[in-house]
């Protein structure tokens, strides 16, 4: 049985839909008081009342200035932050010979650019919390595998690693951990919208025979986030139903 994190401060980026909704509500039904982040005031509004959340804040993490607001709508509303799940993350598909400089920039500005900026924001409320964890959402694609047309995503997705190992030196001082879950092919909206034939195909190739939940990647997550994990830090769990293991399709199929 795992201490309890019943009472303490979450913020979720990006949680208003797909894996960050998910993070959201099994850190809600632990206990924590969660604020969401999104950028559409419907969808946070709706996805707060799901999960159970606190708050939400509509912000745009690849903005400086949005990111220190919800470091200070946190303060304000949950006292403080003792939990970062840093998860706003984007993935539009475009060949490398056709990516255009907009679209680079876009993937790199959410995912990569908004990760650093988001733990710097909430860093002085992590350190007051005298437990501070910061938990990034990267991926399989780009640290461990690579999928035609995620080139630029990949290439955030890579980034965010090599901040989490630094970043978890320089903050170890402050007995602050940094860890990232990286997920596979998980349900979300966002994976509805690639289509049959692509989710078909994902499902062929996990040796599980099936795709994630937004909830599985919430639970690896949330055990990033509990006193027992406090001696872990700079470290990265995947969660993919085996699917990086096989070493062709033959050693799935069946």
């Amino acid at each position: 049985m795992f201490t309890s994190i019943a009472g303490r401060a979450v913020v979720v980026t990006g949680g208003t839909r797909g894996i960050g909704k998910g993070i959201a509500a099994v850190f809600a039904r632990a206990g924590a008081r969660v604020l969401i982040t999104g950028r559409d005031e419907s969808s946070a509004r709706v996805a707060a009342a799901e999960t159970g959340a606190a708050g939400y804040v509509i912000a745009d993490v690849a903005r400086k200035a949005d990111c220190a607001r919800v470091a200070a709508e946190a303060d304000e509303k949950l006292g403080g932050v003792d939990v970062l799940c840093a998860n706003a993350g984007i993935f539009p598909s475009a060949p490398l010979a056709e990516v255009t400089e907009d679209e680079i920039d876009q993937v790199l500005g959410v995912n990569l650019k908004g990760t650093i900026l988001s733990v710097q924001a909430c860093l002085p409320l992590l350190r007051r919390s005298g437990r501070g964890r910061v938990i990034l959402t990267s991926s399989i694609t780009g640290p461990v595998t690579g999928y035609p047309g995620w080139t630029h995503y990949g290439a955030s997705k890579a980034g965010q690693l090599g901040f989490l190992r630094t970043a978890a030196i320089e903050l170890a001082r402050d007995g602050i951990t940094v860890n990232a879950v990286l997920p596979g092919n998980i349900m979300t909206e966002g994976l509805a919208g690639l289509g049959e034939d692509y989710i078909a195909g994902m499902t062929a190739a996990i040796p599980l025979r099936r795709l994630g939940t937004v909830e599985e990647i919430g639970h690896a997550a949330l055990f990033f986030a509990t006193d027992e994990a406090g001696y872990i830090t700079g470290q990265t769990i995947v969660v993919d139903g085996g699917q990086v293991l096989p070493e062709s399709p033959d050693a799935v199929a069946s």
